[in-house]
């Protein structure tokens, strides 16, 4: 029975998806208070009935800065580029946690909120969302821990650098962001189905870490060949490099580098998006 023939007026009509570029984005701009809502949920419940609460944003890039300062410093003698050892690994942290959390995060939309999507109706595009923004302000408070070392180092050994390279800071976090949410919203299509994914992804990451320039400059590997094509070859590697360079002014930096992570970045962005859409009509039949 259409609307014309009732003769009622709907301020809301629900129609399901007609294609997979159907992404509604106008719609999840109505639903911007419950996407706070989702933001703020994500941030409380993460350390709810903790002792430390939030200063667990302090102390985990702490205690690992710590253990690969140990590992990588000490022991292996890994250089950093003449960057000071705690201000290299925690900028390379920094930007691995937010990542991490986002991919992660996103990767549980379908399976972790499946009881709330079967009974109400809201775009499921706001639970990913809603990961992205509130691992953000994680992100800020461990650039501020970052930003303490650098004031530290820059009063004690005039090791400071703040220039135009600091611009690039935004653009890299957008583009992290957008890597993590269409890596997360791909895996969490497809975990509907191959639950075994779940498994693979925490695996996976451990050893993109180690793939990734997190705990040692890419100069370390210039004369490992195949291996260094290997790492550029990481979409992750201009980002992380871009971030060290827009903090510490160093090493060389070849900005044209990051156009190969934003190809990767819209290219995962595309085939998430029309992934999760097409997963979003059946996807309670087999969670």
């Amino acid at each position: 029975m259409t609307e014309q023939n009732t003769g009622q007026h709907w301020t809301e009509v629900i129609a399901p998806r007609r294609s997979v570029f159907d992404w509604r984005l106008k719609e999840v701009w109505h639903y911007r208070d419950l996407l706070f809502l989702f933001v703020r949920r994500d941030f409380v419940a993460t350390y709810k009935q903790t002792i430390l609460g939030p200063l667990w944003h302090f102390i985990q890039p702490l205690i690992t800065t710590a253990i690969f300062l140990i590992i990588f410093g000490r022991v292996a003698r890994i250089p950093t580029d003449g960057i000071e050892p705690i201000p290299f690994y925690m900028s390379g942290l920094t930007v691995w946690y937010y990542f991490s959390a986002c991919l992660m995060g996103t990767s549980n939309t379908f399976v972790g909120n499946a009881a709330i999507f079967g009974k109400v109706y809201f775009p499921r595009l706001v639970i990913p969302l809603s990961v992205i923004i509130s691992n953000l302000i994680r992100f800020g408070i461990q650039f501020l821990l970052l930003l303490c070392a650098l004031v530290y180092y820059g009063v004690t050994k005039h090791e400071f650098h703040f220039g135009v390279s600091w611009l690039l800071i935004p653009v890299l976090v957008f583009m992290i962001s957008g890597m993590g949410l269409g890596f997360g919203i791909l895996i969490s299509s497809l975990t509907t189905k191959y639950k075994d994914l779940a498994v693979l992804v925490g695996f996976g990451l451990q050893l993109l870490m180690y793939a990734t320039p997190i705990v040692y400059p890419l100069s370390f590997l210039s004369h490992s060949g195949k291996l260094l094509g290997v790492i550029r070859y990481n979409p992750l590697t201009p980002l992380v490099e871009g971030f060290k360079y827009a903090v510490f002014g160093r090493p060389d930096f070849n900005i044209a580098s990051l156009g190969y992570s934003f190809v990767w970045m819209v290219t995962v962005l595309i085939i998430g998006m029309m992934t999760f859409n097409k997963t979003e009509r059946s996807f309670m039949d087999t969670v």
